[in-house]
């Protein structure tokens, strides 16, 4: 069955303080967005659909060589759910199911995007959605319950009560529908609350009350939710990213000697037994081959090539060992 992706890109960078749109700012080496893309294809999506709107030319510049991506336009911001209204032309011509993820999440993995799509199709859902426990879960819509822990509806933060508020279950956008059940709820989407937007948290509830089948799995941990609205929440965003990019490589069999004076950009690949001493750059697509040492001190460009058993240092000499950039 076909998986397709709506990725919400239409936001202006008015927090970040920049003329360049949200999800094109960089996390370690590659933009929000493509981050986010990058799970979706790991997760066996062959589509995507790309809302822009703020900075849309820039945004579809970035994607004009991803053949998998289509680009809506967004002229209002009038809302998430209205975010994917102005999709449904296209959505009418496909089957299957669909993610419905933001743009500047960059830390979703397609792990945890498979997870969300396993359960809901085993639950045969018409919805579902991936939820994170927090421990300060502030800003994102609180998942509401019934007492045998039945999914009723989500709550967005600005329209919680007290009592609400104080849920830690919260939603951080990972959401899959069945195509026709999502055109369904769209339908009946309305903008009654506080802002006067169009939520599409909204239509789990829709559905609900239709009698479709809605599904709330826990799959999402406390780091995936990171996302970037700041230049502060973009640092710290990078910095679970570079976490985790060590730590993957690390399980794979490369040494780095001192995390905090190292730093690896996405997309890099290390070959075993491969040693990163101290105070070392490795940019993103670059291949370093097995049983190399880099640095101390070594700056290893985007996309160049190091062969196996090489020493690249911070000497004069280092570039040298740095074999041609592709």
């Amino acid at each position: 069955m076909p998986t397709t992706a709506v990725i919400l890109a239409a936001g202006k960078s008015t927090r970040m303080k920049s003329n360049r749109p949200k999800v094109l700012h960089e996390v370690c080496g590659r933009s929000m967005l493509e981050h986010v893309l990058n799970a979706c294809w790991d997760a066996g999506c062959g589509t995507a659909i790309v809302v822009v709107g703020y900075g849309k030319a820039a945004v579809m510049s970035a994607l004009a060589d991803e053949r998998r991506v289509v680009c809506v336009e967004q002229t209002e911001q009038l809302g998430t759910g209205h975010a994917v209204k102005v999709c449904q032309p296209l959505l009418s011509k496909l089957q299957g199911d669909v993610f419905v993820l933001a743009g500047d999440g960059p830390m979703i993995r397609g792990e945890v995007l498979r997870t969300l799509l396993q359960a809901h199709r085993d639950d045969q859902a018409d919805a579902s959605m991936a939820t994170a426990v927090l421990d300060e879960p502030y800003g994102y819509g609180r998942i509401i319950r019934d007492n045998a822990g039945n999914f009723l509806d989500i709550i967005e933060q600005v329209d919680c009560t007290a009592e609400q508020a104080a849920i830690k279950e919260a939603f951080p956008s990972y959401y899959c529908f069945r195509q026709d059940a999502l055109l369904l709820a769209l339908e009946k989407l309305e903008n009654k609350n506080k802002k006067g937007e169009y939520y599409l948290t909204d239509t789990f509830g829709i559905l609900r009350r239709l009698g479709k089948k809605v599904t709330a799995v826990q799959a999402v941990t406390a780091e995936d939710v990171l996302s970037a609205n700041t230049r502060d929440q973009l640092a710290d965003v990078d910095a679970g990213m570079q976490r985790r990019i060590q730590r993957s490589h690390r399980e794979a069999g490369v040494t780095i000697v001192n995390s905090e004076q190292t730093y690896i950009e996405a997309g890099a690949v290390i070959g075993l037994d491969t040693v990163v001493q101290p105070f070392s750059y490795i940019g993103s697509g670059a291949a370093i081959g097995a049983e190399c040492v880099i640095g101390p001190f070594a700056f290893v460009p985007r996309q160049s090539i190091v062969p196996e058993g090489t020493t690249v240092s911070g000497n004069a000499g280092a570039a040298a060992a740095i074999e041609f950039q592709r």
